[in-house]
C-alpha cells in the first residue's frame, strides 16, 4: 500500500494541484489518497490518522510549491515552522520547532535521485530540492520523517513539491505542470521509492 497526502488550498488559491494529482492518481489500485489541512498541528493529525487507517509501506506527501518550474523531490526537512503568511486556521508560528526537542533535520527516505530519474523518465520535468520551504509542506515532510524514525521505522516516506496547476496562472506570470502530468511524475516516483535502489547522479545545487 502506497499512501499519498495532498493538501487543501491555501493562500487565497481554489485549488491546490497536490491534492489534484493525489485524488486522480488515488483512484487506481495499490495507492490511497487522503487530503490534510492546511494548518500546522492538525495536518499532523491527519497524517497520523491516515497512516494508522492505511497501514502503508510506503508515504509520499506532496505540496504545491508555486513559482517552481518542476517536480522536485525534497531531500532535507528542518524542524522549524517559520510561516510568512497565516495557514488556514489563522495560525503563524514564528521560530517554532516542528518537535520539540527533535533533530534539527532529517534526510528523506527516499532515494531521491533516483525518484527524480523515474520522473523525468516518464516525461516530467523533475529535480532535486534541498528545502521544503518553513510553512505546512515543511511542517508535515518532518513530521512524516520523524514518524519513521520513532514509530515506523519498516515505513518509507518522503515530500514532494509540485508547481501550479494552470487554472492557477491564468492572471500572473509563473510556471505550471498540468494535473495529470503531475499524477503521472507520482506514479513514477512512487515506482521508483518502492524499488529503493538510490543512484549516483550530481543533483546537487550552487545555492
Amino acid at each position: 500500500m502506497i499512501l499519498l497526502t495532498g493538501f487543501a488550498p491555501f493562500g487565497g488559491e481554489t485549488v491546490n494541484p497536490s491534492w489534484e494529482a493525489v485524488r486522480l492518481l488515488g483512484e487506481t489500485e495499490g495507492f490511497a489518497a487522503v487530503q490534510l489541512r492546511c494548518e500546522f498541528g492538525a495536518a499532523l493529525d491527519d497524517l497520523r490518522a491516515a497512516v494508522d487507517a492505511h497501514d502503508p509501506d510506503l508515504v509520499l506527501a506532496v505540496g504545491q510549491a508555486g513559482g517552481r518550474n518542476q517536480v522536485t523531490v525534497e531531500r532535507v526537512a528542518v524542524n522549524v515552522d517559520d510561516a510568512r503568511i497565516p495557514d488556514n486556521a489563522g495560525r503563524q508560528p514564528i521560530d517554532e520547532p516542528v518537535v520539540a526537542g527533535g533533530p534539527a533535520a532529517y534526510f528523506s527516505t527516499l532515494p531521491v535521485k533516483a525518484c527524480v530519474a523515474a520522473a523525468r523518465r516518464a516525461g516530467v520535468p523533475a529535480a532535486v530540492s534541498n528545502t521544503a520551504g518553513t510553512f505546512v509542506c515543511n511542517h508535515v515532510a518532518y513530521g512524516l520523517a520523524h514518524l519513521i524514525a520513532t514509530e515506523r521505522p519498516e515505513m518509507r516516506g518522503g515530500f514532494v513539491h509540485l508547481p501550479y496547476a494552470p487554472e492557477q496562472v491564468l492572471d500572473r506570470e509563473a510556471p505550471s505542470l498540468a494535473v495529470p502530468e503531475a499524477a503521472k511524475a507520482l506514479r513514477a516516483i512512487a515506482e521508483a521509492a518502492r524499488a529503493g535502489a538510490e543512484i549516483r547522479a550530481a543533483e546537487g545545487a550552487l545555492h
